[in-house]
Parts: C-alpha cells; sequence; structure tokens
C-alpha cells in the first residue's frame, strides 16, 4: 500500500545536485596517493581504468568505467534532466525515455563494490606503501552516501504526481495567456 510523498520535489533536487558536485570532485581529483621507496603515485578514478588499459586488462578497465563513472554519471544527468524543469513547472521533453534509461542504468551501478574492491586494496598494499586517502575517496564516499539516500528516496509514484502537477500548471497558465489574448481593452 503506498504511503504517500516519501519527498518533496526540491528534496530530491537538492539530494541529485549535491550527489553530482561530490561526484564531479571524485573524478576530477586523485582517489589516493602511494608512496614508496621515495616514489609517489595518485590516480582518478578515470585514470585507474586508463592503467588497467594499459596493464592489458581492458575487459576490468571497461567494468570499472562503466560501473563506477559512467552509469553513475547518466543516472544523476536523467534525474537532473527530469526533475530540474519539474521544479519550475515544464515537462522535460523526452521525459518517459529519460525515465526508462533511468531504470535501466541502475542495477549497473556499483559504487558501493568498488568501494569495498578500494579498501580492501588499500588495505593490503598499506604493508608495502604509505598510502593516504585523497580528497575523492573522502567525497567518493559522500557520493554512496547521497546516491543511496536519493534511491531510497525517489518514487515512481511522486515522479508522476510532479509531472501532473508541472501540467496543471502550464495548462492554467496558458488559459490565462488566452484570456488576456481575447479580452477585450479596457476603454479610457
Amino acid at each position: 500500500m503506498y504511503r504517500g510523498s516519501r519527498a518533496r520535489l526540491d528534496t530530491m533536487i537538492a539530494l541529485a545536485l549535491a550527489c553530482a558536485i561530490m561526484f564531479l570532485v571524485t573524478n576530477l581529483f586523485p582517489i589516493a596517493t602511494l608512496s614508496t621507496q621515495g616514489i609517489t603515485v595518485s590516480t582518478t578514478l578515470i585514470g585507474s581504468a586508463q592503467l588497467l588499459l594499459e596493464q592489458e586488462r581492458p575487459v576490468v578497465a571497461v567494468l570499472m568505467f562503466v560501473t563506477t563513472v559512467l552509469v553513475p554519471a547518466l543516472e544523476l544527468s536523467a534525474l537532473l534532466y527530469m526533475l530540474l524543469p519539474l521544479r519550475f513547472g515544464r515537462v522535460p521533453p523526452g521525459l518517459s525515455t529519460a525515465f526508462r534509461m533511468l531504470l535501466a542504468a541502475h542495477p549497473w551501478g556499483m559504487l558501493e563494490v568498488f568501494l569495498l574492491g578500494l579498501l580492501v586494496t588499500l588495505a593490503k598494499l598499506s604493508e608495502l606503501a604509505s598510502i593516504v586517502p585523497g580528497i575523492a575517496f573522502w567525497s567518493f564516499c559522500g557520493v554512496i552516501v547521497l546516491f543511496s539516500w536519493l534511491s531510497a528516496s525517489f518514487s515512481t509514484r511522486d515522479l508522476w504526481r510532479w509531472v501532473d502537477d508541472a501540467q496543471l500548471v502550464r495548462q492554467s497558465q496558458e488559459q490565462a495567456r488566452q484570456a488576456r489574448a481575447g479580452a477585450p481593452e479596457a476603454t479610457r
């Protein structure tokens, strides 16, 4: 049985924008810095995928890129594409396509799995090198929390209610505009 709205539209937009900003930080800055015997190495998530390609592990590189960068970016883009126009009383073109893409992409986002693998790797490497988690690591943890909160708050029923509300607002604005255009001008 439906228990009512789980989140307001403004809350969903705030969560999606915060998640998108943290996701950008996660992808622009180094995830960790490793130092051993005077050699220091750091890389980003995308840089990790590139390193896997260079090490002739293309399947792992593609899986890592798709599940930790591409799919979350598609999900956040689809959510923002759908929610932002609704906030301003407009239904975005292709909303149903964006919604289907969101539903299809969601099972492929595996941020939590990547974080678990990263933690295991860092724990094992800590015996061989000095490891300093970068800002992207902490941002990545924040992305996982925000993404989980966003996913738990998202309701299909609420989305379609917001679409109906936006269509009603648009119809009333159109009717008011037509009434003003058809009304005779006041005489002086």
